[in-house]
């Protein structure tokens, strides 16, 4: 840490040194340097290190003895002076008036916003959104597509090599039930109209039927079961008990089942051929993808997503034969029942790599992408942003994919919850259907429209309909982001557009209304950042806001190592209402004199830029006017 000047360090990193270096006898270092942490209320300074009482333990001695004995010892300065022994051992450290003045003028210059260059840069390949093409993205798709896009921003801004790998579903089992729809029951009309959304009926068609003859099978399996065997008073006894609502026969029920299995073993039979070669499959498969993927495209370009790589899943099938073959050679794969398995210490089941029938699965081409990639980027870390539904098979791939050779990288699944409705199941329609992930960026910014209108009526047309494109999207992405990843979340519109509270549109507003200030003063910013104003910390909220403002470089890398876009979120939120608070009691463009003047509007712009930059890092534009 030493040799850098004050504006351009991360404050909890340097203050992690500090205390690692000064850590007493018995700690580990590495642990009692992760104990200090930004303090969550004022008086308790703004850093605590909160490592001795754990020491205290351990040696059988009071807490504030070993806090003093390490209050004696820590060096902070030039932040600092000697931390506070508090309570049962905290040690409170707060930080000069006179650094954090210099600290905060030198980053009014500096465009990175006081973000140091990285030491040691990292290869990151990080898997999101990777819908199946031939299906309308719906809502989903949007926790793994913003929390990728605001992983790799992040990664991004810090310096690291990021590479965003949009795996693509263009091979699966949709394909087969599509490919037999098309067949027998296309609309040749609607497809010209609408082709991804007469190809999104003929799956729903297909892949209902085949849902509800597996439910039927569910229910009244046993009831067939028992008739086989020739046991009919259980089997009479046993559809004495169905629903009162089933109006259908026992054999309009058993024709539906075996309906539902063949058209099942149809669609199997169509994605085998598609994957086998078949001149046909392949035609309308090659005839397909073009419009399933402009479809995509065109939700990405309106959500500003985009992708180094978009590999689908028929990229790797050429490569899955020899993954098994590898993967038998070095005896981590055997057969088992017909089919080859990894067998996994303590998993509920074996990892199946090619089925019964020959056909490869879901964790044969995942294995086969994770050779692609290390092969391909070498990378250090690879992220996968999948819902936790899907963490079992992860965790297994993980294992197989390091047992298998591919030790280097570290993998990690970015689990998330699920976006529940009001009733708090998974959010659908009134009418049962999940929501079309375009329907709903059209609601949002139809909603968006009604607060830019009774807000801003001095816009004209054409701005409002720009700002409310903004202010709806950035809606749908900060409520999605603000949650700890891990939870399910309500989706709740007024809260949502609400202009108060942990919204995009208050932080949106917020930095408008900052830029109304230059405006209304006739201050170039620019020009104010050239000059270099010397920033005064004179009073409680503008010591409270320039505190926050130098948090910037530590959020954003607690960020990037927890994997939880929220953190940012959390740091913009409380950054707009210390500015609020900053701007309610310090007059800025009437100022007591120029030098506080200028001052404060250099506060007020390192917080307009510092929201600025959060925002976009969470894939969420600003306007100047709202």
């Amino acid at each position: 840490m030493e040799g850098k000047t004050s504006g351009f360090m991360n404050v909890l990193n340097f203050l992690r040194h500090a205390f690692r270096a000064a850590a007493p006898e018995g700690a580990d270092p590495e642990a009692f340097a992760a104990a200090v942490r930004a303090s969550g209320e004022p008086r308790f300074g703004d850093y605590q290190a909160n490592g001795c009482m754990a020491v205290a333990r351990q040696r059988g001695v009071p807490p504030r003895e070993v806090a003093a004995e390490v209050a004696g010892r820590v060096v902070l300065e030039p932040l600092a002076g000697t931390p506070e022994v508090a309570g049962p051992g905290f040690l409170n450290v707060r930080l000069h008036r006179s650094w954090m003045e210099a600290a905060l003028g030198e980053r009014v210059r500096d465009p990175r916003l006081g973000l140091e260059s990285l030491e040691r840069t990292q290869t990151v390949v990080i898997d999101y959104s990777s819908p199946n093409v031939a299906k309308p993205m719906h809502v989903g798709h949007i926790r793994s597509t913003v929390i990728g896009d605001c992983l790799a921003r992040v990664y991004s801004e810090l310096g690291h090599r990021v590479i965003r790998d949009n795996h693509l579903g263009d091979w699966g089992s949709q394909f087969g039930m599509i490919l037999w729809g098309w067949k027998h029951y296309r609309d040749e009309s609607a497809y010209a109209a609408d082709p991804v959304g007469e190809l999104a009926r003929l799956y729903r068609l297909v892949s209902g039927r085949i849902a509800e003859g597996e439910a039927l099978e569910k229910s009244y399996g046993k009831l067939f079961e028992l008739e086989a065997q020739g046991r009919s008073a259980e089997a009479e006894a046993l559809w004495a008990r169905r629903p009162p609502t089933e109006t259908r026969s026992r054999e309009e029920i058993r024709q539906q089942v075996e309906q539902a299995r063949a058209l099942a073993e149809a669609a199997r039979e169509e994605t085998a051929k598609l994957h086998a070669g078949d001149p046909e499959a392949r035609r309308l498969w090659h005839e397909f993808m073009p419009h399933c993927r402009r479809a995509l495209d065109a939700i990405y370009a309106r959500l500003g997503v985009r992708f180094d790589v978009e590999l689908g899943e028929s990229f790797y099938d050429p490569m899955l034969a020899d993954v098994v073959e590898d993967l038998m050679a070095r005896g981590l794969a055997v057969p088992s029942e017909g089919a080859i398995v990894v067998f996994l210490e303590g998993a509920k089941a074996p990892m199946i790599v090619r089925k019964r029938d020959g056909a490869f699965n879901y964790a044969t081409t995942d294995l086969a992408t994770i050779r692609y990639r290390v092969e391909t980027w070498n990378p250090d870390l690879i992220l996968y942003v999948v819902d936790h539904r899907q963490s079992d098979h992860f965790k297994a791939l993980f294992e197989v994919a390091r047992r298998w050779g591919y030790t280097h990288p570290r993998y990690e699944h970015v689990a998330f919850g699920t976006i529940l409705g009001s009733d708090r199941r998974p959010f659908k329609t009134r009418a049962g259907d999940t929501v079309g992930l375009e329907s709903l960026l059209d609601e949002a910014v139809a909603r968006a429209r009604a607060v830019v209108d009774a807000n801003s009526p001095e816009l004209d047309e054409a701005e409002r309909a720009r700002v409310s494109e903004i202010v709806g999207l950035g809606a749908i992405k900060y409520a999605d982001l603000c949650q700890n990843r891990l939870s399910d979340y309500v989706f709740d519109w007024d809260k949502m557009m609400a202009l108060t509270g942990n919204t995009a549109t208050y932080m949106q507003y917020a930095y408008a209304r900052i830029r109304s200030i230059f405006r209304k003063g006739g201050v170039d910013p620019e020009r104010l950042r050239v000059q270099s104003p010397a920033v005064v910390l004179g009073h409680e909220t503008e010591r409270a806001l320039g505190l926050l403002l130098l948090r910037w470089p530590e959020t954003i890398e607690q960020t990037a190592s927890e994997l939880k876009p929220n953190l940012l979120t959390d740091y913009l939120f409380d950054l707009a209402n210390a500015y609020s608070a900053f701007y309610d009691a310090c007059p800025v463009l009437k100022a007591e004199d120029e030098a506080i003047r200028a001052s404060r509007l250099a506060l007020c712009d390192l917080t307009a830029r510092t929201l600025q930059r959060g925002l976009d890092l969470l894939g969420i534009e600003v306007a100047e006017r709202m």
